[in-house]
Parts: structure tokens; C-alpha cells; sequence
């Protein structure tokens, strides 16, 4: 009877030892393994990974560590990816990313494909658009062509936003958010159903840009978002806004396009006034000969300046080879054509003989 016991108790000894041995997993670095989240602190995150001792997850980047604690709790099936199979405290040391990353990009592609709107915040502002992100690490891009100015006002940064996904790649690492997709091309058509062109409307300005000023007009059916570009400010050339322009401002300016794609009316304040320089482009017209000065030397041609604002061309095929022109350098024109569009004057110059091949 004794005997007996001894030897099943040395069978169970061994059978014990065996399974303990079996059950210890022999890991290397890189490898990705399945386990159970066992402690979810700010402090420490636990998971059981079949070792000998729990593995600890290393993280310092914030962001992601906020994503973790979010979006895990203690009972959760994961995969970790071992960074080092054993530390000096004896612990195998592991990272969550890849495993949060798949969540996030599967959550990214489910709002993308059932065109779910979902909370972002303003981060700061680029020349282009805006940085932003979500609370559980969704990080994108927001362009100022698909922002509401009208409905969100000039300072965003640190507003929270609801967009959908316009463009998504994980290859890329890619995602591009639009506010303007929330409310809809319905919308828009209804709100600009009674306005045409050429009308003159009050607007408040919600936002200036280094390319334009974004508005706000108040229409019978909704708020209608307007845009003038730094083009359409001034019949003069001008390389930026005006300081005198300030969110907040009334002003009145003309209806010249409906962009639907980007939800938003043209405007232009410099089509409220006559053109300047139409009378005196009225005073070219074809063969008239005129003279002036060389100002800039293209490699499309020479400008040549012919008083009051108005400048002239001649094209590079129309300037034989054997003679070149420089700063300075008086010339003598017939007019070709007149460009009113971009207020210019198309020459062709005066030769005293006419070279051979020149046409």
C-alpha cells in the first residue's frame, strides 16, 4: 500500500514538473503572441502571455497610452509583440501598437464605409488646413476647402468638429476629413435656390487666409459659406490681404460662381467697381504703333511698359534671333491684339528690315 503511494506520488511529481515545463513559452524578439490584458493602469499594463511571469507592455508615447486605457479593459483578448523576451527583472517586455493600430484602422474603415460622422479636435493650423485628431488617436487632416467657415467662425483651433472621412489609405498613413460633408450638397442647393449672378450680397468675413477670405451670408434657407480670392480683392495687384479686412466685418461683394464641390458661393468686391484700365485699353487697337520701354525679359517673351499701367507683350516667336532686348531698352510695336482679360497688350515690334525666315 505504501509502495503504491510512493509511486503515484513520484508519477505526479514528474507529471507536474513535465506540464510546468511545457507550459513556460520559449519567445523571441519580434515574434507577435496572443494574451489576456490582466492589469490596465496609467501605471502598468499587465498581460498573461502563457510565461512564467506576466509580461509587461512598455509604451511612452501618451497618445497611444490614452488610446490603451480607452479602449482595453482587464478580461481582453490581445496581441502583443515582443520587444525583449526577457528583462533584467525577469519580465518579457511587449508593445500593443500593432494591435491597437489594426483597431484603429478597422474602426477608420467602418466610419468610412457606412459614412459615420465622427468628433475631432482642432490641433493647430497649417497654410493648407488643419492638424487634427480624436480622442482614441485618430489622427488626420482637415483642408480649408472642407471647412464650414460658416457655420464654425474664424479661430478653430481647439474646437471640436463633426467630419467625415473623405479619403482614407493605411498605406499612406492617410486620412483626410471633410466638416462641409456633414450638411450635404442638398443643403447647399437649397440654400443658393434664389441667388444668381452678378447679385450683390452682405456678408460677414468668418475667416482670412493668405489666399482669401472666407464668408458667412445668412440666405432665406440656411447659411451659405462665400470665398474671395486675393484675385478678386483689388483691380490692382496685390501679393496679400489687406490689413484692413478683419473677421467679424460686413461687406458687400457681387455673386460670380457656385462651387459645389466645396459647398460654397464666389464672390468678388473689385467686380462691384468699374475696371480702371478699360477706358484706357479702349485707346489700343490693332495696328495702332505705339512705343516703350523694356520692364522684365521672360523666356515666354519681353513686357514692355506703355504708360498708365498698361503693359505689353512681345511674344518670343515674334522677336527674330538676331536681335535681343534688354532693361531699358526702347522699342517700337504695332498692336496685335488686346487681352482685356489680363489687361495686356499684344505687340509685334517695328523693324527697319525684315530678317529672313521671319514670319
Amino acid at each position: 500500500m505504501a509502495d503504491t503511494k510512493t509511486k503515484n506520488k513520484s508519477i505526479t511529481m514528474a507529471d507536474l514538473m513535465k506540464s510546468a515545463k511545457a507550459s513556460f513559452v520559449s519567445l523571441k524578439k519580434g515574434e507577435v503572441i496572443e494574451g489576456i490584458i490582466t492589469k490596465l493602469t496609467p501605471q502598468e499594463i499587465l498581460v498573461d502571455i502563457g510565461s512564467k511571469t506576466e509580461a509587461v507592455v512598455l509604451e511612452k508615447d501618451r497618445k497611444i497610452l490614452k488610446n490603451l486605457l480607452s479602449s482595453l479593459k482587464v478580461g481582453d483578448k490581445v496581441s502583443v509583440s515582443v520587444l525583449n523576451p526577457e528583462s533584467d527583472m525577469g519580465n518579457t517586455v511587449v508593445s500593443l501598437r500593432k494591435f491597437i493600430g489594426d483597431k484603429v484602422w478597422d474602426r477608420l474603415s467602418e466610419l468610412y464605409k457606412n459614412k459615420k460622422a465622427i468628433k475631432i479636435n482642432v490641433n493647430d493650423s497649417t497654410k493648407g488646413g488643419f492638424l487634427v485628431s480624436s480622442d482614441n488617436g485618430i489622427s488626420g487632416f482637415l483642408p480649408n476647402s472642407q471647412v464650414s467657415f460658416a457655420e464654425t467662425g474664424q479661430e478653430l483651433v481647439g474646437k471640436t468638429l463633426d467630419v467625415l472621412i473623405l479619403e482614407l489609405s493605411r498605406i499612406n498613413q492617410k486620412v483626410i476629413f471633410s466638416n462641409k460633408a456633414i450638411s450635404g450638397s442638398d443643403n447647399f442647393d437649397k440654400a443658393i435656390k434664389k441667388l444668381r449672378i452678378d447679385q450683390k450680397i452682405s456678408s460677414s468675413i468668418s475667416n482670412i487666409t493668405p489666399f482669401g477670405i472666407f464668408t458667412s451670408f445668412a440666405s432665406e434657407d440656411g447659411n451659405v459659406e462665400g470665398f474671395i480670392h486675393i484675385s478678386e480683392i483689388s483691380w490692382d495687384k496685390i501679393s496679400q490681404i489687406p490689413q484692413n479686412f478683419k473677421p467679424g466685418d460686413k461687406i458687400e461683394a457681387m455673386i460670380i460662381g457656385f462651387d459645389k464641390k466645396s459647398s460654397r458661393i464666389n464672390l468678388s468686391l473689385k467686380r462691384l467697381v468699374k475696371d480702371p484700365l478699360t477706358e484706357k485699353l479702349e485707346q489700343f487697337t490693332t495696328d495702332k504703333k505705339v512705343s516703350g520701354k523694356v520692364i522684365k525679359v521672360l523666356t515666354t517673351g519681353v513686357l514692355v511698359d506703355l504708360g498708365d499701367e498698361i503693359e505689353g507683350l512681345i511674344k518670343k516667336e515674334k522677336i527674330p534671333p538676331t536681335i535681343t532686348y534688354s532693361v531699358g531698352s526702347s522699342i517700337a510695336a504695332t498692336v496685335s491684339e488686346v487681352d482685356k482679360k489680363k489687361h495686356r497688350i499684344i505687340l509685334i515690334p517695328v523693324l527697319k528690315e525684315k530678317p529672313i525666315g521671319y514670319r
